[in-house]
C-alpha cells in the first residue's frame, strides 16, 4: 500500500504542475518564461502537431501541456536481478501488467528499496527516467526533465510515448518497445525530412547505429554470461569469472568498438561509456534486446502497409489481437522477409 500510495501522489504531483502550452505562450502571460524555454515549447508543439498531422498518431491532450517539476528526472527506476542469473526479478501491476522495473518518484525511496534487493542477494540498478507515461490514461505532459533534449530525441521521445496509447499489450514488453521504437524512428526520419534538415538526419541515423553496435556488444556479454551461470562451475568460481567479465568490458569496449566509431567520424562520447561500463552489473544487461530485438520487423511491416501508418497501426492491432505464440512467430517472418 505504501508503494501504490506514492505511485498515486506522485502522479497526481505530476499532473497537478500541468500548464496548457499554448496559454503559457500566449503574450502578457504571467508566468515568465526564458527565451529558451519559449523556443523549446513552441518547438514541441509543432512537433506534436505533426505526430498527430503526418504520423496518425492520437489527437488529444498528451504532450500540449508543460509540468516544470524542479527535479531532473520524473522517476527512478529499481532493476534487479539474482547475481547469478540474467532473469529479472518483475513486479506486476494494475492495468500495466508485469514489468522488470519497480518505479518511484521518490530518489531515496527508490535507493532505500534497491538496498533493500542487494541484501538478499540480487544485482541491483537505480537509474533516473526522464520520460513518463500513463499510456493514455492521463493527459501527459511535456516535462522539464527532457524539454533540452536535441531536437530529433525530443520528437523521437513525444512519438514513442503517444505510439504506446495507440497499441499497448500487456505483460509483452519486446512487442511494446519494439512497436514504439518503430514508430519514434520511422516518424523522426519523416519529420526531419518534412524540414529539409538532412544533415541532423545523418546524425540521427549515426546514432542508431552506434546504438545498435553498442546493444549487439552487451548481447554477446549477455550470452556470454548466461554460458556461465549455466555451467557445472561451483558458485564461488561463477561469481569470480563474473566479476572479471564486468571489470573487462571498459577495455573490450575501447577496443572493440571506438576505433570503428572513430573511423566513422561519430567520436564523442567515448570516456562516459567506458565509466558507465565499468559499474554495470546483472540489472543493466536485463533490458539489453527487449527495445530493439521487433524493431526491424516493424518497419518492414510500415512499409509493407505503404508508408501508410494508419494502415500500419490497423495491422499491428490485428498483430496484438494474436496469442503470444503467433504473434511472436508473426514477427519472426517479417523480421526474416518471409
Amino acid at each position: 500500500m505504501r508503494y501504490y500510495s506514492q505511485a498515486v501522489w506522485g502522479g497526481a504531483d505530476v499532473l497537478v504542475k500541468r500548464k496548457p502550452i499554448a496559454r503559457l505562450l500566449e503574450p502578457g502571460r504571467a508566468e515568465v518564461l526564458s527565451a529558451a524555454t519559449r523556443e523549446r515549447l513552441e518547438l514541441t508543439l509543432g512537433i506534436r502537431e505533426f505526430a498527430s498531422g503526418e504520423l496518425g498518431l492520437p489527437d488529444n491532450r498528451s504532450y500540449r501541456s508543460y509540468a516544470d517539476l524542479g527535479r531532473p528526472y520524473v522517476v527512478w527506476n529499481v532493476v534487479a536481478a539474482p547475481r547469478l542469473s540474467l532473469e529479472p526479478k518483475t513486479w506486476c501491476y494494475p492495468f500495466a501488467g508485469c514489468a522488470a522495473y519497480r518505479g518511484y518518484f521518490n530518489e531515496r525511496a527508490a535507493r532505500r528499496y534497491g538496498d533493500r534487493l542487494a541484501d538478499q542477494g540480487f544485482d541491483v540498478r537505480v537509474g533516473g527516467v526522464a520520460a513518463y507515461s500513463t499510456l493514455g490514461w492521463f493527459a501527459d505532459p511535456v516535462l522539464n526533465t527532457f524539454l533540452d533534449y536535441a531536437d530529433a530525441d525530443l520528437a523521437a521521445l513525444i512519438f514513442h510515448e503517444l505510439a504506446h496509447q495507440v497499441v499497448y499489450v500487456k505483460d509483452d514488453s519486446a512487442f511494446n518497445e519494439s512497436f514504439a521504437t518503430a514508430v519514434e524512428v520511422a516518424g523522426v526520419r519523416r519529420w526531419l525530412r518534412s524540414q529539409g534538415r538532412n544533415e541532423e538526419l545523418a546524425v540521427f541515423e549515426q546514432g542508431r547505429e552506434r546504438r545498435r553496435d553498442l546493444n549487439r556488444f552487451l548481447l554477446e556479454v549477455r550470452q556470454e554470461l548466461e554460458a556461465l551461470y549455466a555451467s557445472d562451475d561451483s558458485d564461488e568460481r561463477k561469481l569470480t569469472l563474473k566479476a572479471e567479465v564486468f571489470r573487462s568490458l571498459a577495455a573490450r569496449y575501447r577496443r572493440d568498438l571506438v576505433p570503428a566509431w572513430r573511423a566513422a567520424a561519430s567520436g564523442g562520447g567515448e570516456s562516459d561509456l567506458g565509466e558507465w561500463l565499468s559499474r554495470m552489473n546483472n540489472a543493466d544487461l536485463i533490458s539489453v534486446a527487449t527495445y530493439s530485438d521487433l524493431v526491424p520487423a516493424f518497419l518492414g511491416l510500415l512499409e509493407a502497409s505503404g508508408g501508410s501508418f494508419p494502415v500500419f497501426y490497423a495491422e499491428v492491432e490485428r498483430l496484438a489481437g494474436l496469442e503470444a505464440v503467433e504473434r511472436q512467430t508473426a514477427l519472426d517472418g517479417l523480421a526474416s522477409g518471409d
